[in-house]
């Protein structure tokens, strides 16, 4: 069996990092709250994941999942995930969805507040089972405390809404239970790119600082708190690509998997920003340094969609209460 990504996949991975390096770098994070967005949409990037007729390109999940790790890896801000994979599920009848023209955000259960809403021109509020969609024009928002400064949050207060499925924007392309399963894998890929790049950056700046006359990426305590990184990076992004084809092919275990995979991206990533503050030391939290992005980042999308706990919760009821059979 070959479980590789094809090279039509992996080509337009190679695509968006080349735009995200070019149009995402660090500096832009200190400036920009949409940086490579507009070029992202020349791209077709938010088209990917709608059907022909609403011009996009059809793809699934699985397709998309290397390119949406490079957003991960570039610590893109924004609403992506809502936006690319989200909305294209939820409201594939909205027009100019695919030239990344609207802007769409998600509030998702067990959730107190919506990151991103401030640029959303439609808000989906998801509470009790059921969905809402609310105007940009009618939403009330209230900045409050987060952790990523390129990934505010805001609470929500409306006093219009509109039944999802009963609006211009059409019936939902799968249940709201499964779009929002494509959002959690959708985050997962990108805490594995958050993660990568974190152990991309520790690595580096290991081999570069010096101690007592040698690297410090030369000490053994060093060196084997990076290997855990890449064995927890590399163990955690087999499950997300395990929950995108569970996922797009709507089988039986599809929550466990999304769950399975969140959980192990979360903790992945989370493990990388400790590593990587530890070996960069107090340095690495200044605002001098980019890497506070990554690290904010990784703490954010670990929250995202349900934290590690939750999704280990989950988990566990699954497995315990259901048939333990690993595949369908």
């Amino acid at each position: 069996m070959n479980f590789g990504f094809t090279d039509d996949q992996l080509a337009l991975a190679a695509t968006v990092r080349d735009v995200l390096r070019a149009h995402c770098p660090p500096a832009a994070l200190r400036s920009e709250r949409r940086p490579a967005w507009e070029q992202l949409a020349a791209l077709g990037f938010f088209g990917l994941l709608l059907p022909p007729e609403a011009d996009g390109l059809g793809l699934g999940l699985t397709d998309v999942l290397p390119a949406l790790e490079e957003t991960g890896r570039a610590c893109l801000p924004g609403p992506v995930v809502e936006t690319a994979v989200v909305a294209p599920s939820l409201l594939p009848g909205v027009p100019k969805l695919a030239s990344g023209t609207v802007c769409v955000g998600v509030l998702p259960p067990g959730q107190a507040y919506a990151a991103d809403a401030d640029l959303a021109d439609l808000l989906v509020v998801v509470r009790d089972g059921g969905a809402r969609l609310v105007g940009g024009e009618s939403v009330r928002l209230a900045v409050r405390a987060g952790i990523d400064p390129c990934r505010p949050l805001f609470e929500v207060a409306f006093d219009t809404s509109e039944p999802l499925g009963g609006s211009p924007a059409g019936r939902p392309a799968v249940s709201v239970e499964a779009a929002l399963w494509r959002g959690t894998v959708a985050t997962a890929a990108q805490l594995v790119g958050v993660a990568r790049e974190l152990l991309a950056m520790t690595v580096s700046y290991a081999r570069a600082r010096t101690q007592f006359g040698a690297a410090i990426g030369s000490f053994q305590a060093v060196k084997h708190q990076l290997a855990d990184v890449a064995v927890a990076v590399e163990f955690a992004a087999p499950l997300v690509h395990r929950a995108a084809l569970s996922v797009d092919g709507a089988v039986p275990s599809a929550g466990r998997d999304v769950s399975a995979a969140k959980a192990a991206a979360g903790e992945a990533a989370t493990l990388a920003a400790r590593v990587a503050l530890q070996v960069h030391g107090a340095i690495g939290y200044t605002e001098e340094l980019d890497l506070r992005f990554w690290l904010a980042r990784a703490w954010s999308l670990s929250a995202a969609y349900g934290t590690a706990a939750a999704h280990r919760e989950h988990l566990r009821s699954e497995i315990v209460g259901g048939s333990p059979r690993r595949y369908p």
